[in-house]
């Protein structure tokens, strides 16, 4: 059986029929329902529903411009009652005209008309009209960031120097990437050390801080990050002490560390790259 609606009956009813009911609900919840809300309570669909809260939304707009038209006509002394556009059904019932007492008219002696300017309205209702609305905060100027350039040109200098100088002591050097193709082509491999690991490391951070991505990926990139960081950081310290003591050929164990780095590097860049794009 059909559920029966707010007035007693099972057939659908038009949006003016619900509409005093769903002003004592407004008026209940002290804010515009949900569309969810009126659905579930009038037994509407979604559509009717959606018109419903449509006319409900234009009389608040309404009732909050004749609020603030007439405080404005309050503080010009010409007013001194709130206007009531829109009663609800519980409100009582005005005074008999057939047995309210004579009230004279105002005439030119005895109240001065008040001219109002539709920019004075509108500037009294965006103060006043709504007294808890939050005042809308002063756009922050955002951080320059141009200052981490000069940070970066000495730091840049001094790793690819100390990631260059470590390949060199560990087996990297120059190769001929193309032979056959184009001999006379060269490349230091020492240089895929300080592109690969420091790359890695700022690219990490990056996904890490902008909290943007997918809670895996952020953790992922959180830990990794911290890693290559710690990692390049071993690596300048290995260098310079190798360096100082005069050695010319790295130990084993620090050889075949520095030898992994291009591989683990890719590996984790090519997951860090997978799990930013998944949202599962």
């Amino acid at each position: 059986m059909t559920a029966p609606t707010i007035n007693g009956t099972r057939y659908p009813q038009p949006v003016d029929a619900l509409l005093p009911a769903a002003r004592n609900l407004t008026k209940s919840l002290d804010d515009l329902p949900s569309r969810n809300r009126l659905m579930r309570e009038f037994h509407i669909g979604a559509p009717k529903a959606d018109e419903l809260l449509s006319r409900l939304r234009d009389e608040r707009a309404e009732q909050d411009r004749a609020d603030a038209l007439h405080l404005y006509m309050v503080k010009r002394g010409s007013l001194a009652e709130p206007v009531e556009l829109f009663p609800t059904d519980d409100d009582e019932p005005g005074p008999d005209p057939a047995t309210a007492p004579d009230v004279p008219e105002a005439t030119a002696d005895t109240a001065e008309p008040v001219e109002i300017t539709p920019a004075e309205a509108d500037a009294e209702a965006s103060t006043v009209g709504h007294p808890g609305t939050p005042t809308p905060a002063a756009p922050v100027r955002a951080a320059v960031a141009w200052p981490v350039v000069l940070l970066a040109l000495p730091a840049f200098v001094a790793i690819w120097s100390g990631w260059v100088g470590l390949g060199g002591l560990t087996g990297f050097g120059i190769v001929h990437p193309l032979p056959g193709i184009w001999d006379s082509f060269s490349i230091n491999s020492a240089i895929t050390l300080p592109i690969g690991v420091e790359t890695y490391g700022a690219y990490a951070l990056y996904v890490w801080l902008s909290g943007r991505v997918p809670g895996p990926a952020r953790r992922f990139a959180k830990w990794s990050a911290l890693g290559s960081l710690a990692v390049g950081a071993l690596g300048q310290v290995a260098y310079h002490l190798l360096e100082a003591a005069g050695v010319t050929s790295a130990p084993w164990w620090i050889t075949t560390a520095v030898a992994c780095l291009p591989v683990a590097v890719l590996g984790m860049g090519a997951a860090l790259a997978h799990l930013v794009r998944t949202h599962d």
